[in-house]
């Protein structure tokens, strides 16, 4: 680091945390520099020491991105205390990283994992319209006019939000493909429960252009250099 950089980027650039987390972070009174409590908009110079609650926080050069199967009953976020195994519990890899996006408890499937800041933050950006792909087991053959509903976009009055239009293609009597460009909270669950429906499995096999392929419940991979080279382009990012 030859000159200053703002705390909440070196945070995102140790890979703690996106933005937006770093300034949550900072406000709660989380992090120190020099063992003074940061603020907003601080300055992060050469010798500088970051902590967050007392850790040092240092900046790596090399940017690992990780396809992780996370199983059904592992929750992501670390934030849940009631949670009984966590996505970063589950995973033993020898440099922090953090996900990049979420997946709730009962589903499963593709989950993300970085220490590069600024990618979870391009990822995670709903306006940028992202693609994140689904296989939806539901409890019965949904129908024609109910696919047609949902792919429009339908109103979540809990969230008081309209769903942005998506791709549904029925791929046996009660299993859909579904392609969706955001992630409100348990979104696909919700959407189908407006149309009668019950989601009985959930499984992202998709984010952006890295797919599960052919990886296990549990087991997770270092993507390689076409794989990252792929994925930066697609969220306009430059390695």
């Amino acid at each position: 680091m030859s000159e200053g950089i703002r705390i909440n980027k070196y945070l995102a650039e140790c890979g703690l945390c996106s933005r937006r987390e770093a300034d949550r972070l900072i406000a709660e009174g989380r992090i120190c520099i020099n063992n003074n409590t940061a603020q907003p908009g601080d300055w992060v110079m050469p010798g500088d020491v970051v902590t967050c609650d007392g850790a040092e926080c240092r900046r790596t050069e090399k940017k690992v991105v990780l396809a992780y199967y996370k199983p059904v009953g592992v929750t992501v976020t670390a934030a849940d205390d009631h949670a009984e195994a966590t996505v970063l519990d589950d995973i033993d890899y020898p440099i922090r990283v953090t996900y990049a996006g979420r997946l709730d408890k009962d589903s499963e499937g593709l989950l993300l994992l970085t220490n590069d800041g600024e990618l979870i933050n391009a990822m995670m950006r709903g306006k940028s319209g992202h693609e994140k792909e689904y296989i939806v087991k539901l409890n019965k053959e949904p129908q024609p006019d109910d696919i047609a509903r949902l792919s429009k976009g339908v109103w979540i009055e809990d969230l008081k939000k309209k769903t942005r239009p998506c791709r549904i293609e029925k791929i046996s009597a009660r299993t859909v493909r579904m392609v969706i460009t955001e992630g409100l909270n348990r979104q696909i669950r919700r959407m189908w429960r407006l149309a009668g429906y019950h989601v009985n499995a959930l499984k992202r096999i998709r984010v952006v252009t890295v797919s599960l392929g052919d990886l296990k419940s549990g087991e997770y991979t270092e993507l390689t250099d076409t794989q990252l080279n792929e994925l930066y382009k697609a969220v306009g990012l430059k390695r």
